[in-house]
């Protein structure tokens, strides 16, 4: 890879960067994270991985598929985006396919007193 395209490729990952932390900045506030797994510029395209909370939420679907309709009109160079959260389908990646919920006051020892986290209102 030349340095230019090494450049080109750095800034590119700048800007998808940005475009999530500007558009869904409820990733990170509800605990989650999207971090970028791939970038393919010459196909144009990226591998978004989504981790965190976002494993297992309910509306995860959702913010993928708001991720995959924005960053394309937003980013010309980007054409295809691939996101996912590493729960099911067989896809691998953080959280696994083996987490199970916990619940405030629950606990797997009798050690802990983790009642969650605060409610934000």
């Amino acid at each position: 890879m030349s340095t230019e395209t090494a450049e080109g490729e750095d800034e590119l990952r700048e800007r998808i960067s940005n475009f999530l932390r500007r558009n869904f900045p409820q990733i990170q506030m509800h605990g989650g994270s999207a971090a970028i797994q791939n970038l393919d510029r010459e196909e144009g395209s990226v591998t978004i991985q989504l981790g965190g909370a976002c494993s297992g939420c309910g509306i995860s679907p959702m913010t993928i598929q708001a991720i995959k309709s924005r960053m394309t009109k937003e980013i010309p160079e980007i054409n295809t985006v691939h996101a996912e959260t590493g729960m099911g389908g067989g896809h691998e990646g953080m959280g696994g396919g083996n987490v199970s919920p916990s619940f405030p006051g629950e606990s797997s020892d009798a050690e802990s007193t983790d009642e969650g986290p605060e409610a934000p209102f």
